[in-house]
C-alpha cells in the first residue's frame, strides 16, 4: 500500500507545479504527518522533492524530474474508461485505480495539457440516478464487481418474491440503469438479469475450472444484450389495453407519459383523423391503475373510450375537477 501511495505522491507533484502538505494529504487520504514521512522516504531514495517553507510553501519536484512509472496496469486502464461515472467507480471499489490511472496519464502529458482532466470535469458530468431518488450502493456490489472483472464463478443467494434461491452464476457484466445496478449472468447455459440489491450473499464458487474461473463467450456483447433484454422487459409489463381518442396535442404529448415505443406503434396503426381532427389508438399499458395515473396528465387532450371501468373513473375525476373549478 505504501509503495503505491509513494508513486501517487510523485505523480501528483509531477502533474502540478507544487502542492501543499494539506493538498497532498487530501488527495492521498492520509494525514499531513504521513505526507511528511513519505516525502522524507522519497528524498532518501533519490527522488528530488523540495519543500518550500512558510505559509505559501509546499512540495515540488526539482529540476524537471520525471518518473518513468507511468505505465498503466490492466485494472487502471479498464477503470480509466469508466472515469466519467465516479459514483459507479466508488460503488465497484475502483475509485483508487481510476485515480492512479488519471495521474499516470496526466504525468505523461505535456505541461500545457495537464489541466485537461480538470477542464473536462468542469464542463461535463454524468449523474446516473433518476430525479427524486436517493442513490444507494448495494453492499455486495464490490464483491460482484471483483468476480465480473476476474471472470470468477460465484455462488449467490437471491431474493425472489417471498423466497430466496441459490444459483451458480457466471457473472458477465454489470449495468447501472437509472441508479439501479443489474448483473448480466449466465446460469445453466442461459443468460439472465438480476438486480444486485436483491442478492443476500455472494461467494466465489468451488465449481470446476482454474481457480474457479469461467471461459467467457467471445461473441457476448453486453450493450447489445442489455438493449434487447430491456426492451423485452418493458414490453412484458404492458399487459392491458386501452382505447383512446386523441387530439393532435394529445398525440404529441402521449410519448412523454407512457412507453414511447408502444405509443409509436399505436399511432402508426391508427386510422386517419375524424371530423374533429382526433385519432383513435389502441394502446398497451402496464395496468389500468398505471394508465389512469399516466393519462391524467393529458387532461382533455385524451378521451378514454374503453375499457368501460377506466372511462367511468376518468368521468368521475372530471366531474370532481369541474366541481372544484365551478
Amino acid at each position: 500500500m505504501r509503495a503505491a501511495r509513494l508513486i501517487r505522491l510523485v505523480l501528483l507533484l509531477q502533474s502540478r507545479p507544487s502542492m501543499t502538505g494539506a493538498e497532498l494529504a487530501r488527495e492521498l487520504e492520509v494525514s499531513e504527518r504521513t505526507v511528511t514521512r513519505d516525502v522524507a522516504a522519497l528524498s532518501e531514495a533519490g527522488v528530488p522533492v523540495y519543500a518550500d517553507r512558510g505559509r505559501a510553501g509546499g512540495y515540488r519536484l526539482v529540476g524537471g524530474y520525471r518518473t518513468r512509472l507511468t505505465g498503466l496496469g490492466r485494472t487502471e486502464a479498464e477503470a480509466l474508461f469508466l472515469s466519467g461515472v465516479p459514483a459507479a467507480l466508488r460503488g465497484m471499489g475502483l475509485a483508487d485505480a481510476a485515480s492512479a490511472a488519471r495521474l499516470k496519464v496526466s504525468a505523461a502529458l505535456l505541461p500545457e495539457l495537464r489541466d485537461a482532466s480538470h477542464t473536462a470535469a468542469q464542463r461535463f458530468h454524468l449523474d446516473a440516478p433518476g430525479w427524486w431518488q436517493e442513490p444507494e450502493t448495494p453492499g455486495l456490489l464490490p464483491a460482484i464487481a471483483d468476480a465480473v472483472w476476474d471472470d470468477r464463478r460465484i455462488t449467490a443467494r437471491y431474493r425472489r418474491r417471498d423466497t430466496e434461491v441459490e444459483r451458480e452464476l457466471e457473472p458477465y457484466g454489470l449495468v447501472l440503469k437509472a441508479g439501479v445496478w443489474y448483473l448480466a449472468a449466465r446460469t445453466e447455459g442461459d443468460f439472465r438479469v438480476y438486480r444486485v440489491d436483491r442478492f443476500t450473499s455472494v461467494e466465489l464458487s468451488a465449481a470446476p475450472g482454474p481457480h474457479g474461473r469461467f471461459e467467457r463467450l467471445a461473441d457476448f456483447d453486453l450493450p447489445a444484450f442489455w438493449e434487447e433484454r430491456a426492451a423485452q422487459f418493458a414490453r412484458s409489463l404492458l399487459r392491458e389495453e386501452v382505447v383512446l381518442r386523441l387530439t393532435e396535442e394529445g398525440a404529441r404529448r402521449l410519448p412523454y407519459v407512457t412507453d414511447r415505443t408502444a405509443v409509436q406503434e399505436a399511432v402508426a396503426a391508427a386510422g386517419g383523423p375524424d371530423g374533429q381532427g382526433r385519432i383513435t389508438v389502441t394502446l398497451p399499458v402496464e395496468s389500468l391503475d398505471v394508465a389512469y395515473e399516466q393519462l391524467l396528465a393529458l387532461g382533455p387532450e385524451a378521451e378514454v373510450l374503453s375499457p368501460p371501468e377506466l372511462r367511468e373513473r376518468f368521468a368521475a375525476a372530471a366531474a370532481r375537477a369541474a366541481d372544484l373549478y365551478r
